[in-house]
């Protein structure tokens, strides 16, 4: 029925009068609905909501949403650039990297490997809040009963990954299981119950007592059996099973593959060559401002033995979770003082912080923000260093991805596929620019701090030296480890959670520097262009105002700004 509504748009689309814009439209908006009923999702306002269903996996499924993908890119093809306003051509252009990287991915085979050190498919599947309907339980619970199909579907693509060696190494597994062991719990104690300890007072009580009452059932009767068998996959059958090597290069045609890899993550035409030695040039540069910063802090000793001290003093550790998050949330209000400084349109659209779940933050990273929360790993407080906290927070939550997502959602006259969408050069280039405006703004408070701020810079630069190095020319893990241990102050067990994330999702780490560097390119073009009229906070409500995009998109765009700026008469700038 979807098939044939789309199929029917376009072609009135591109048989009528329409003008370019008005078939750039009917394709994209047909699109999404077509997606959204692929991925089980519903329109909830500005955002998307999860319906009652989890998505199909299938092969099948896999080759129709190829089939479908690659006609919407042969519409968009049809339509010329030159005949789009300046709004659609974004649209455009967004919507063709977003489902190009889909198609490479499908043909791929991608979903064969659904998990990784970082990300699986059952993690994400409590909710993590309270609902505001009783429907949107019904939904959920609706999804709890499909949570068999779902897992048996991805068991069936893991083995076909582990008949043809396409899996994560086995390096990177070792104990990624026992995240899903620790959701295997009585249903009162479950995680998939905690959205209905505290339900909202608009459902009455006794629908709320049924809804208990169903949702513990389906929890013991069919949850956690369903969680059992993908356990007992896991750890008979796939981790034994997946690869000894480490490098994409060793996967089937693993070097094309990786090539992929890195043109979806970046955005951007730089090979992963190119991308080792752009790496190389900033860890040495960035090297000197953490010896710099050593020497602010009136440490006597060497670079080394100031490694030590930071990671072993108790001084710079919180002694409590609650210690850590305060710490986190008073950077966030800090902060939140400082935004009239950088940007005149901020959004509505309000974050929480929250630790990391228990079941996933031995395997976590340090922090990840997110539309509705941003999340602090607490667990192993020897691992997390306070004088890092503050650019972390900044990164994870605001300015960075909690604010970023906000900003996307609230854009104004945006396509609803737009304010979903998400490139990682774009989303973590900002993320890792925010830092750097913290030191603008005085956010580093001592030398200490700023040490940490460009020990995460150095993090993301090594980034691009260690992905490459491992997946393309030869790099061990313990190679890896050695190179991050020298030129951050990041605690061991960080370290091995992060290497382990960038030998099993090849490609991914590289966004960061990269778009990071792309900005404060496109910054320093706009400084020089514009002069005394630059005017930063004009610079990021545009920047932001984008939504997420690729990175020669988001130049492109940033450069028909600055070149508009310059135009206009010095008083109107």
């Amino acid at each position: 029925m979807i098939r044939a509504i789309f199929a029917a748009m376009l072609l009135a689309g591109t048989a009528s009068a329409q003008t370019a814009d008005e078939r750039l439209q009917a394709v994209y908006t047909a699109e999404w609905q077509w997606r959204l009923a692929q991925t089980g999702q519903q329109q909830d306002g500005l955002d998307t909501r999860p319906g009652p269903r989890l998505p199909c996996v299938t092969p099948a499924c896999q080759a129709e949403r190829l089939k479908m993908w690659q006609g919407v890119l042969d519409q968009l093809a049809a339509i010329p650039d030159a005949e789009l306003s300046g709004p659609e051509r974004l649209n455009k252009a967004v919507l063709a990297e977003s489902l190009r990287a889909e198609v490479v991915g499908i043909t791929w085979r991608n979903h064969e490997m659904p998990i990784n050190s970082d990300v699986n498919v059952w993690n994400y599947l409590p909710a993590q809040a309270p609902f505001r309907t009783a429907q949107a339980y019904r939904d959920y619970i609706s999804r709890l009963r499909d949570v068999p199909r779902w897992f048996d579907e991805n068991i069936a693509n893991m083995r076909a990954g582990l008949k043809r060696g396409f899996t994560p190494p086995a390096v990177t597994l070792k104990g990624r299981d026992q995240t899903l062991a620790a959701q295997i719990k009585p249903a009162t104690e479950s995680p998939f119950y905690a959205t209905f300890r505290a339900m909202p007072a608009t459902i009455p009580a006794t629908e709320q007592e049924e809804l208990r009452t169903e949702a513990r059932s389906v929890i013991e009767t069919i949850v956690n059996p369903a969680q059992t068998r993908m356990l007992e996959f896991l750890r008979r059958d796939y981790m034994p099973g997946a690869r000894a090597t480490t490098g994409a290069r060793d996967l089937p045609d693993g070097t094309a593959w990786y090539r992929d890899q890195v043109k979806e993550f970046t955005t951007t035409d730089l090979t992963p060559e190119a991308i080792h030695q752009i790496g190389l040039k900033e860890v040495a540069r960035i090297d000197a401002d953490l010896r710099a910063a050593m020497l602010q802090s009136g440490f006597k000793g060497e670079y080394k033995d100031f490694l030590v001290f930071l990671r072993t003093d108790p001084q710079f550790y919180a002694r409590t979770p609650d210690e850590l998050l305060g710490f986190s949330a008073y950077v966030i209000k800090r902060m939140d003082g400082k935004l009239s400084q950088i940007f005149t349109t901020l959004p509505r659209y309000r974050f929480t912080l929250r630790p990391v779940p228990d079941a996933i933050a031995p395997t976590y990273t340090s922090g990840r923000g997110g539309l509705d929360a941003c999340y602090m790993n607490t667990y192993d407080l020897k691992s997390r260093p306070l004088f890092m906290l503050t650019a972390l927070t900044l990164h994870e939550c605001v300015p960075g991805h909690s604010h970023q997502g906000a900003m996307a959602l609230e854009a104004p006259a945006a396509p609803p596929f737009r304010r979903q969408t998400y490139f990682s050069g774009y989303g973590e280039g900002w993320g890792l620019y925010t830092e750097y405006l913290g030191k603008e703004l005085g956010m580093y408070r001592n030398a200490y701090e700023e040490f940490g701020r460009a020990s995460f810079e150095n993090w993301r630069a090594s980034r691009l030296v260690v992905d490459t190095g491992l997946h393309l020319m030869g790099w061990s893990r313990d190679q890896a480890i050695a190179y991050l241990e020298e030129h951050t102050a990041l605690a061991r067990h960080d370290i091995e959670i992060e290497v382990d994330r960038y030998i099993s999702w090849p490609g991914q780490a590289l966004a960061y520097k990269l778009g990071e560097m792309s900005i404060r390119k496109l910054r320093t073009e706009a400084e020089t262009a514009l002069g005394s009229g630059f005017d930063i906070r004009r610079f990021h409500d545009t920047l932001l105002g984008l939504g997420s995009v690729p990175l020669p998109v988001m130049e492109a765009e940033m450069r028909r700004w600055i070149a508009a700026e310059r135009n206009k008469p010095a008083a109107n700038r």
